[in-house]
Parts: structure tokens; C-alpha cells; sequence
């Protein structure tokens, strides 16, 4: 257990020094993913005139978190995978006594580390330019949200790091990542609440993993109604689908990737 920690402490600590480097360019990663603030302001003169069930503060409160949860949850691993694929580099980590998914891991945490100031002053300039928004979660919401945020964020890493072992077979294993987010964008809840979907879309849509990646957590925060019970265990079931497939492509990747000569 000790090496296990002191290896997970030497992990993070030399990619969060490796995310310092880029804290310049941290910025324009920080809001590059302001899309929901974009779409909060179209939301809101919606909601001034039509019959959606949220109010204009409400729209505000919820895009908010919104924002929140996509910087605890952006994932890369895809790309970042792929190219060590492509390019060999995969070679000498697969020589450590370590799974090479615990350097991707070890950043992805790192980067939210450094992330995190960046977005907070994004917030507090939010709640001064629309102070109406403001709100305090109570206890239980907001160890609801942090327990789905990070489970909301093992299950995007897990789905995304499925996707980059198709490196094995295909040099664009990211195109099927671009694919998924097409589908993502608007059934997780960053274009729109699942409140505001169709009752026939919203029932078919809750069997897929995408609205327990953004709108479960953040609904669970803003105080709109969620079934917490079907939510938490359909996060918990599609992490374990995943990760089973995960491990079973990693395996079988593995022996065309040592076919090919690495």
C-alpha cells in the first residue's frame, strides 16, 4: 500500500510541475469550454418568453454548473493515446511496472488541480455580473454533485479511453470520439436541460450514459428534480460496461500491438 501511494504521489506531482508549464495556455483551455455560458444567455431570453417549467435564473444557475462540471470532466486521453500508438512511445512505458492508464490518469487529475483557480475567478465574475443567480447548495447537494462529478468523470475517461485502444486497429481512433460527441453534445444536457426534452425523448434517452455525464450531476446541484437512486446506479453500471470492455480490448490490443514488431 505504501509503494502504491508513493508511486501515485510521484505520478501526480510530476505531471501537475509538467501542467505548470502550460498554466499560460490553462487560460484558453478554461474557456474554451464556456459553451454553456454562451447558450445560458439564449436560454435565459427563451425562458422570459416561453413555457419550459425553469425560470431565467434557474437557466443561469444550471449552465453555471454546467460549466463546472465539463472543467472536472473534460477528458483527452484519446488523442494523447493515439499518438503514443502511432508513434511508438507507447513502447517504453509498457516496459514500467505500471499500467501505462495511470500516466493519462495522473495528468487528467493534475490539470483539474491547476484548472481550478482559472475557474473559479470565471465564477465569481459571473455571480457579479448576474448577482440574481446566486445561490448556496445545501450539505446533501453538494456531496451529491461531488460524488456524481467524479463518477460523472471515471465513466467519460473510461468511455473515451475504450475509444483510444481502437489505436490498435485504426490510426484515427479518434474519429470515433468525435462521432460519440455529436451525440453527447446534445443528449448530456450541455445544449439544453433534459427537462425541456420531449417526455418520449427524455425516457429513451435515460437508458443511454449521456445525461448522468453532465445533466445528473448538475441538476443534483442546482436542486432540479432527478431520480438519485436510478441515477447513481446507471452511472456506476455503464463505468463497469466500459471498463470491462476496456480490459478486454487492452488485452487483445496488446498482442497485435507486439505483433507489429513494438
Amino acid at each position: 500500500m505504501k509503494q502504491a501511494i508513493r508511486k501515485a504521489v510521484t505520478l501526480l506531482s510530476v505531471y501537475y510541475a509538467y501542467m505548470l508549464e502550460y498554466r499560460a495556455e490553462m487560460i484558453l483551455w478554461v474557456l474554451s469550454g464556456a459553451l454553456p455560458i454562451i447558450l445560458m444567455g439564449v436560454w435565459i431570453q427563451a425562458a422570459q418568453g416561453g413555457k419550459f417549467g425553469l425560470t431565467p435564473v434557474d437557466f443561469a444557475r444550471y449552465f453555471l454548473t454546467v460549466f463546472v462540471v465539463r472543467q472536472i470532466t473534460v477528458v483527452w486521453v484519446v488523442w494523447e493515446f493515439e499518438k503514443d500508438v502511432v508513434e511508438g512511445k507507447l513502447s517504453p512505458k509498457l516496459l514500467q511496472p505500471l499500467d501505462p492508464v495511470w500516466h493519462h490518469i495522473a495528468a487528467h487529475v493534475s490539470e483539474r488541480i491547476t484548472r481550478i483557480p482559472f475557474a473559479l475567478l470565471l465564477i465569481a465574475l459571473f455571480f457579479l455580473l448576474y448577482p440574481q443567480a446566486f445561490w448556496l447548495p445545501n450539505l446533501s447537494q453538494l456531496l451529491l454533485f461531488t460524488l456524481a462529478v467524479t463518477l460523472a468523470f471515471i465513466l467519460r475517461f473510461a468511455i473515451q479511453y475504450t475509444f483510444a485502444l481502437f489505436a490498435f486497429w485504426t490510426e484515427r481512433a479518434s474519429a470515433l470520439e468525435s462521432f460519440w460527441f455529436l451525440f453527447f453534445l446534445f443528449f448530456s444536457g450541455m445544449i439544453a436541460p433534459l427537462d425541456v426534452f420531449p417526455e418520449s425523448v427524455r425516457a429513451i434517452v435515460l437508458f443511454t450514459p449521456f445525461p448522468y455525464l453532465i445533466d445528473f450531476p448538475a441538476s443534483l446541484l442546482v436542486g432540479l428534480p432527478v431520480d438519485v437512486g436510478r441515477g447513481f446506479l446507471s452511472i456506476l453500471g455503464w463505468i463497469l460496461i466500459f471498463v470491462g470492455g476496456n480490459r478486454l480490448l487492452w488485452r487483445a490490443g496488446l498482442k497485435r500491438y507486439s505483433g507489429m514488431g513494438a
